[in-house]
């Protein structure tokens, strides 16, 4: 890839308000009373990622359907343990979010619009597949900001794709290249996917293959290459497949047969056209100030107006 100046980033926002939320204190709040924990930290968090790796493209991606039904046709435990059953009756899976920050989604929303950051969604899908869809033939380096293990399948030194994984919090964020995940995992970032297919992952209520974690499922793939190649060698009774592994695949056919369309994230959705340039004052400096005002958004604002624009 040639070096044109440019460069993508692109923020997993629910991985980021959720983290801000808990990571910051919440007597951090607005005038009347309402916290702003989550929408001061998420503010804060662009503004130190802005200001350490000068985007000239910027984008935060939105979670349109954080559980889709068609995952959950599927695989149904799909983060069924994340659904809220109070209310009886059918209606959309709504996802278990604390009230405090349920309230500070909308305010989120409107300080986004009001400084000029792209926001960009797809209905029935989840900001990973926005992602994968934006990193993929970007034409340029791309930074993916998540605390969420799932984007590593996207990492690509090839296409300049890396992961700026925030796990251990975003002042101590690690990126991530194939040798960070090889060093980590024992496979390539390409084969990431099909490893989490097999390992499972409770946070997303993916079961996996039973008796298979990371280990067995690097060595499987190290040999064999793909999901699919696992089981087709499993299948196969001339294959040199052991029968300890061959027993556990064969008795997870059913699952392995569609897990990995659930795991994989999406590259391929239309986006349309959004225009993803990095805003370097606020589309609605009058919104900001009206913003600022009603929430008391204090350094958080002028935080963020400096490192948009690209003030020391």
């Amino acid at each position: 890839m040639t070096d044109s100046g440019q460069r993508l980033l692109l923020l997993d926002t629910a991985s980021l308000y959720f983290r801000a939320f808990f990571g910051v204190p919440d007597s951090m709040r607005a005038p009347d009373g309402t916290p702003v924990n989550a929408v001061r930290g998420l503010m804060d968090f662009i503004s130190r990622l802005v200001g350490e790796y000068d985007p000239t493209h910027l984008a935060c991606c939105w979670d349109d359907d954080w559980r889709p039904q068609w995952r959950v046709d599927l695989i149904p435990s799909y983060k069924a343990h994340r659904v809220v059953r109070a209310i009886p009756g059918p209606r959309p899976d709504v996802e278990e979010v604390p009230d405090p920050l349920e309230t500070q989604i909308p305010i989120i929303q409107s300080v986004l619009a009001a400084y000029g950051i792209p926001v960009v969604g797809h209905a029935e899908m989840e900001a990973d597949d926005v992602i994968g869809t934006l990193a993929t033939g970007a034409g340029m380096p791309v930074d993916i900001v998540t605390g969420d293990r799932d984007l590593f399948q996207l990492v690509d030194d090839d296409a300049a794709v890396r992961v700026l994984y925030v796990a251990r919090g975003v002042s101590k964020h690690e990126r991530v290249d194939n040798a960070w995940v090889r060093t980590k995992y024992g496979v390539d970032a390409k084969q990431y996917a099909d490893l989490a297919t097999l390992r499972g992952d409770a946070s997303d209520g993916l079961p996996g293959v039973a008796g298979v974690g990371d280990k067995t499922a690097a060595t499987l793939l190290n040999r064999f290459g793909t999901v699919g190649a696992i089981v087709e060698a499993a299948l196969d009774p001339d294959s040199d497949m052991g029968p300890g592994p061959r027993g556990k695949i064969k008795a997870a056919e059913d699952y392995l047969a569609v897990a990995p369309q659930v795991v994989a994230v999406r590259r391929d959705l239309d986006l349309g056209s959004p225009d993803l340039t990095r805003p370097r004052t606020p589309v609605d400096h009058a919104a900001v100030v009206a913003l600022d005002e009603q929430w008391d958004l204090g350094s958080s604002a002028v935080r963020l107006v400096e490192a948009l624009s690209g003030s020391d």
